[in-house]
């Protein structure tokens, strides 16, 4: 034993927790990034403007949705908001690499052919099909079925894995990330389609 005397702890004075810097409250961007998704894929459904649907493509283009998609990217992949992340990942990839991706899709639409239809993708699927095509998937945001716009950028996922799965260069890890993603989208896709019949 030693001979060392304990003292009761200080308690901090009342600046204390004041002094204190730190992020933004977890609860509060969780709101605000529901908030947003909510407003931007509910407000295009509400609204009768045709140009909506193609600003709503090209917002990441013309708006700078980088901070927004951040605050999305925290999300849980079955709310709305982690859906947009997910949804403008996938656009943000396709257009980064357009060539690698076509070749990725071309390699797994020979497996996984029932999901090369449901994705939509023009034949052959070029670079700019692809573009096309995610474009497309994105305008139905605008539109009424979102639980169409997650299933098909599921199946899009889904055989771009298969693909990455078939050809050499790609790691277990990046398959594995794409078929995860196909399956959060798909997931969400099946909750939007059971909450539009309910």
């Amino acid at each position: 034993m030693t001979g060392r005397q304990y003292h009761r702890p200080m308690t901090p004075g009342e600046g204390f927790f004041d002094a204190l810097v730190g992020a933004a409250d977890p609860a509060l961007v969780s709101e605000a990034a529901d908030r947003a998704a909510q407003l931007l894929v509910r407000g295009a459904r509400d609204s009768a403007d045709a140009a909506i649907a193609d600003r709503l493509v090209h917002l990441a283009d013309t708006e700078g949705i980088e901070a927004i998609a951040e605050v999305w990217s925290g999300s849980p992949a079955d709310s709305l908001a982690g859906c947009l992340w997910r949804l403008y990942l996938l656009r943000s990839w396709v257009y980064a690499d357009p060539v690698g991706v076509s070749r990725q899709f071309e390699a797994g639409r020979r497996s996984a052919q029932v999901a090369q239809v449901v994705a939509g993708v023009a034949d052959p699927p070029g670079p700019e099909q692809l573009k096309a095509m995610v474009d497309e998937v994105l305008r139905g945001l605008a539109g009424s079925d979102l639980a169409d716009v997650l299933l098909r950028a599921a199946a899009f996922a889904r055989v771009v894995a298969t693909g990455r799965a078939v050809l050499s260069g790609s790691s277990e890890a990046e398959v594995q990330r794409m078929l995860v993603l196909s399956e959060q989208l798909e997931a969400a896709g099946h909750a939007e389609l059971e909450q539009e019949l309910a």
